[in-house]
């Protein structure tokens, strides 16, 4: 970390946890009951009721909540799962613990989502399922993702990771598709520091990713030593070690009563960064969507590389160097050795996303920052910008 003269080194995604949110987890400490039980049964209600669906399923990641999700609806070796190019590896990884195969397509330029028109151009006889990611809290444009399902006789897994919060059309996320899965890892909306859920209103698949979800069991440890009296169990499926623990639940718990609190600043954060960075040789994130609420997980920017003489990494170091941390959203999934090898993915199948790839940066954006950081860090952007170009 670069020495900084009475400066604090701003965090990116550093998150906002309070008074409430520690006294939770003491008390759960001193419950004796840290694993899975009355608090994850909570946060899990939380969440259903939010969404307005019929089931939540707490997991310890959102990678397992893809994975669990793929298994209930039966994907396996030799199928096909859709994805954009421009996601988190965790999205490919879980549909390659099937056994199933990733299938990249490209993506909008403007709003970094799966581009619909790409989908059925991507699709065999082996595809079974579509995973729309809602890129940085953007809801993706379900109505057109629906219809191709539909025609197709797809299940639709919503990797809503970055979209706590996010609605489409009067909806939430989390209530559009047959699975949605949400992150609550450390830089997300609301945390749980690790941790992930599962939304549906198919109780069969909500029976099942709960089994699967701790060892394949009929009733997990909260169910087997409660003071109801000890509970045999069976084993009915090869399960997981997935399951959410108390101690992460007693934060999501009150995470979720300040989810419109964090909005709030999120949005006011959005507004003066659009403010303050306008007129730079810079791509600003679009504006929602209409009929749409963006979550505002992230703020991306784009680098307009034809006017600076840095590359998108300098820029970053450079940041650094002024005490502010930066993120890449992403690597498109084509370029990394992994995907080409297994896949026979290579440079140039994504254009969008390759384009995006080699220019975006992630500002620090958290209800943790202050007025006084976000202003800071728009100086630091400017005064890089302004010196750099050509």
């Amino acid at each position: 970390m670069p020495k900084q003269k009475n400066r604090k080194f701003i965090v990116f995604g550093a998150p906002r946890i309070e008074k409430d949110e520690i006294n939770e987890v003491v008390k759960t400490l001193k419950s004796g009951w840290i694993g899975t039980g009355p608090k994850t049964a909570k946060f899990e209600q939380i969440l259903s009721s939010y969404a307005g669906a019929k089931y939540a399923m707490a997991v310890n990641s959102c990678t397992a909540a893809l994975h669990l999700s793929m298994i209930a609806v039966g994907i396996g070796p030799g199928d096909e799962v859709i994805i954009p190019a421009m996601t988190f590896c965790a999205t490919a990884n879980a549909i390659i613990h099937t056994g199933a195969k990733p299938v990249f397509v490209d993506v909008k330029k403007s709003t970094m989502n799966i581009d619909p028109v790409f989908i059925e151009k991507a699709m065999t006889k082996k595809t079974k399922t579509i995973i729309p990611v809602h890129f940085a809290g953007r809801p993706c444009e379900m109505d057109q993702i629906l219809k191709i399902a539909k025609k197709h006789k797809l299940i639709i897994i919503e990797d809503a990771a970055h979209a706590i919060g996010a609605e489409y059309y009067n909806k939430k996320i989390g209530n559009i598709g047959d699975a949605t899965c949400f992150s609550f890892y450390v830089t997300k909306n609301i945390t749980t520091a690790e941790g992930g859920m599962i939304i549906t209103n198919n109780k069969n698949f909500a029976d099942k990713i709960k089994i699967y979800s701790l060892h394949g069991l009929t009733k997990d440890a909260w169910n087997r030593y409660s003071d109801e009296g000890y509970k045999h169990y069976q084993v009915v499926y090869s399960g997981f070690k997935y399951n959410m623990t108390d101690i992460q639940a007693s934060l999501g718990i009150h995470q979720m009563k300040k989810i419109k609190k964090y909005q709030k600043i999120r949005d006011k954060y959005w507004k003066i960064y659009n403010e303050g960075l306008s007129g730079l040789p810079l791509t600003l994130p679009a504006p929602p969507e209409k009929n749409t609420i963006h979550a505002k997980h992230l703020y991306t920017i784009l680098l307009d590389l034809d006017i600076l003489k840095i590359s998108r990494d300098e820029f970053m170091e450079k940041l650094y160097r002024k005490g502010i941390g930066t993120g890449v959203h992403y690597i498109a999934l084509n370029l990394h050795p992994y995907y080409q090898k297994m896949l026979g993915y290579k440079k140039g199948d994504f254009p969008n996303a390759e384009y995006i790839s080699e220019r975006t940066v992630s500002l620090p954006f958290s209800p943790k920052l202050t007025i006084d950081d976000v202003k800071r860090i728009i100086r630091g952007v400017k005064s890089v910008v302004l010196a750099h170009q050509k």
